[in-house]
């Protein structure tokens, strides 16, 4: 037993998470190696517009970057009418050797990723304990994560899944495919994918060397869908965690 270890507790919004967790993608050093030496591909989502201006500003283009309308699909409450105007789909960010490739998707480039070469793609569900994630899917061709696998599985591109405690389910994933891909199914199909998942925990122990630990969930006025996360660690590594964590916990809630 480590008698030198502390433990303190934090409440995190989904919106705080997706900020922690795009703020520990500028820790990572094969990210950042690949920022610039390589390119880096961040699909469009709205975890991952967080992401695009972290990455954006480390290699000195935030100013180019607008969140709005980086994703290809969302989900609302029932009864939610979106008024988001007529937001024009900017492309996913693609950062080849430290620029900035405006207007340009994954599609664009999927062919042309190798070896080294990152890829950062969001996910609708995570098993944070046997590190899967599922991706649902409408388009008939299986939309962005299929061009992303043909790079992963293809040409050895690295796939990072960041990705909210929020989105995580309890049954294999595999067999939630099965059943949500099955002929007789009605909706979005599911595929399950790895990769290196970054969930709120991870960011913690990315960014402090603390080990972090779901410990209860939920809330109400806005507090919904909130996790405890319980950081434990020596007095440097948590003070680090609760200074992070201040700073993002006021995250306000998306907005279109």
């Amino acid at each position: 037993m480590h008698n030198d270890l502390i433990t303190k507790q934090f409440l995190l919004t989904p919106a705080a998470g997706k900020k922690l967790i795009a703020k520990s993608f500028a820790c990572i050093p094969e990210v950042q190696a690949a920022l610039k030496e390589r390119t880096v591909v961040i699909v469009a989502g709205t975890t991952n517009g967080y992401i695009a201006r972290e990455l954006l500003n480390c290699a000195g283009a935030a100013g180019d970057f607008s969140a709005k309308g980086f994703y290809r699909g969302v989900t609302f409450p029932p009864g939610f009418k979106p008024d988001g105007g007529n937001t024009e789909f900017p492309g996913d960010v693609v950062i080849q050797k430290g620029v900035y490739q405006k207007g340009k998707t994954v599609f664009d480039v999927a062919d042309d990723l190798d070896k080294g070469d990152i890829i950062i793609k969001g996910a609708n569900a995570v098993d944070p304990v046997n590190r899967k994630a599922g991706v649902l899917i409408g388009h008939p061709k299986g939309g962005t994560i299929q061009a992303i696998m043909s790079a992963v599985i293809g040409r050895r591109a690295v796939l990072y899944i960041p990705v909210g405690l929020e989105k995580r389910v309890y049954q294999n994933i595999d067999e939630l495919a099965a059943i949500m891909n099955s002929p007789n199914a009605i909706g979005p199909r599911l595929m399950p994918v790895t990769g290196n998942i970054v969930t709120e925990l991870d960011a913690i122990g990315i960014m402090t060397g603390a080990s972090a630990h779901l410990i209860a969930a939920g809330g109400v006025c806005g507090a919904e869908g909130s996790c405890y996360i319980a950081v434990s660690g020596s007095e440097e590594q948590v003070s680090k965690a609760s200074e992070i964590i201040e700073s993002v916990k006021s995250e306000p809630i998306f907005s279109l």
